[in-house]
Formats: structure tokens, sequence, C-alpha cells
């Protein structure tokens, strides 16, 4: 029997702890489902937490590239948290949940289809890997973005949206006005919605 598996990914300068306050609050809905959060391989510039990549420095320009030099840290940790819980991705129904970097690095592993996800929620993110995209099954995407972000502008997701949409993804956008760059109760509850849909739970 296949499981089903959350697994969040945070962004950068925090840690895998953050996150798991998320499942938590998800998981009375959830009571078959696994969340996994897990910190991220690099320790952050700055502060106590941690990174998927360095953002210093980072310009549009360069941010492609420090994505693709994350990728094979990001398997090597995700694979050992498949490892460590007998997680089967080709069987399993795995989704991936992240926040600002961590939505950078779901959306990536989404458009280069380095193991297969049932679903992609992405908070506060931007789809910022490289071309060509890949995309040899449609797979289901939330993007949710408040319009007072002043970390990663809104449109970054509608952009992404545009994109995924065109390789034939399913995506669905929920835009708050008045959010700035955080995950919200009414972000929260539209992911559990779109999590209870797509699990069909």
């Amino acid at each position: 029997m296949s499981k089903h598996v959350v697994i969040l990914m945070h962004g950068v300068g925090s840690n895998g702890a953050d996150m798991a306050e998320l499942g938590s609050l998800w998981q009375p809905l959830f009571p078959n489902v696994q969340f996994i959060s897990p910190n991220a391989p690099y320790k952050a510039d700055f502060g106590d937490g941690y990174q998927w990549f360095s953002i210093q420095g980072v310009t549009p320009e360069s941010r492609p590239k420090r994505i693709v030099d994350a990728r094979s840290a990001c398997d090597e940790l995700l694979n050992e948290v498949f490892k460590e819980h007998k997680i089967d991705p080709q069987v399993d129904d795995v989704i991936l949940v992240g926040f600002s970097q961590g939505s950078i690095m779901a959306m990536d592993i989404l458009s280069s289809e380095r193991f297969p996800v049932k679903g992609i929620v992405a908070f506060s993110g931007r789809l910022a890997s490289p071309e060509p995209y890949i995309a040899n099954k449609s797979v289901p995407v939330l993007l949710v973005h408040g319009k007072q972000d002043p970390v990663i502008p809104w449109f970054e997701s509608e952009s992404a949206a545009s994109r995924l949409n065109s390789l034939g993804h399913e995506v669905e956008t929920f835009f708050e006005e008045s959010t700035v760059h955080t995950i919200s109760i009414d972000g929260a509850k539209k992911a559990a919605e779109f999590m209870l849909k797509l699990l069909k739970l």
C-alpha cells in the first residue's frame, strides 16, 4: 500500500522545525499522512538557520546557476529522507510544500523532473530554474503569494503559473491582497484543501 508523504521545504535562514509547525497545523486533517520537515543542506550565510543555496550577491542572471549547483545536495538530502522513512517516490504519493527558497527548489524538482511528485504547493516563491523544462506528465500545482510581499514579488508566482501551465501542469493560484512574505492562515487553509483533494482524503 502506497504512503502519503508531505515534505516541507523551508526558506533561507530558517530551519525544518519552523516548517514543522505548519505540518502540525495540518496533521489533524491528514491523520494518515506523514509530514517531514528537514533542514536544508547548508548553514545559512547569516544567523543560525539553513539554506538551499547562498543568496549573497545573487542576481536574476546568477540565480539559475546557483539553483543547478544546489541540486546535488538537495537530492542527496531528499534521498536520505526517503531512505530513513522507507519512502519510494516511484510508488508513494509525495507532495512538496515549499516556502520562499524552499518553493524555488520544489519548483526546480518539478521543472527538471528529477523524481516524481504527486503535487507541489509553493508559498511566496518563483520559478527561477534554467530552461529547458521537462514535463512528461501533468502535476497539480498550487501557487500561493501575498501581493504585499517585499522579498519575492507576487507576480513571480503569476509568471510561474503561466510557464507551468504551458508545460501541461494543472496550476491553481491563490493571491492574497494584504499578505506579505509569510504563510497566512488563509494560505494554509487553501493548501490544505488542495492537498485533501489531491490525495482524495
